[in-house]
């Protein structure tokens, strides 16, 4: 009985230090597959960001002796730039500069489903954001696209204004173009020639780290 004992025990233990073995081998495999997903998805990340910012940059470089058919323009220089804390009464809806709140909508692509307010949009534009608008007339197809392309766009953002008169627009600080359609070319040309475009009072500043709804 006792050697019966004795040889259950060793069976019992060499089971137990096969299954641990077995568990560490697992977890062990598993976390470098883990770790390896993760690295490739980094990679392909940031070879993403890498070619947009290329097709972005080339884009910029053709756009900078063309201009916008339609567009509206205003002096930069003479649009306020005073930091406030309260509502201010824009001449034109979207406001396409101003005074403003001292913090920013954050723009690093941002898509909001709910308006924002005026004065705290217009800080984005200071920072060179084109800010996409819309009203109840804009079709969903429109839409989407147009989130896709803010999505995949720092110093973008897009938002409802109900007000506005026209179904899709893009602001840019002292610039601002009415589209019908987001196929309508102009809507490339704005943006690659107005995000951190030269109107923008202070390019490079912050787009990440302001207000988000």
């Amino acid at each position: 009985m006792r050697r019966a004992d004795r040889a259950r025990e060793r069976r019992n233990r060499t089971i137990a230090i096969v299954v641990s073995a077995a568990v560490v081998a697992g977890l062990v495999g598993f976390g470098s597959y883990l770790f390896i997903t993760d690295q490739n998805e980094k990679k392909e990340e940031a070879a993403r960001v890498a070619a947009e910012q290329k097709r972005q940059d080339k884009a910029r470089k053709d756009a900078a002796g063309k201009s916008v058919e339609g567009e509206k323009s205003w002096d930069a220089k003479k649009l306020g730039r005073t930091h406030v804390t309260k509502p201010v009464d824009y001449p034109m809806t979207p406001p396409v500069g101003g005074d403003h709140d001292q913090v920013w909508m954050n723009c690093n692509g941002d898509v909001y489903e709910k308006a924002v307010p005026d004065r705290h949009a217009v800080h984005s534009l200071e920072h060179g954001a084109v800010w996409v608008t819309y009203n109840a007339q804009a079709k969903p197809a429109d839409l989407k696209a147009l989130r896709a392309k803010v999505s995949a766009t720092p110093y973008s953002l897009m938002s409802p204004v109900n007000e506005q008169k026209g179904a899709l627009m893009l602001s840019a600080w002292g610039k601002q173009l009415t589209v019908d359609s987001a196929k309508d070319p102009r809507v490339d040309l704005f943006f690659a020639k107005y995000v951190q475009g030269k109107q923008t009072p202070e390019p490079g500043a912050a787009c990440t780290g302001g207000m988000a709804q």
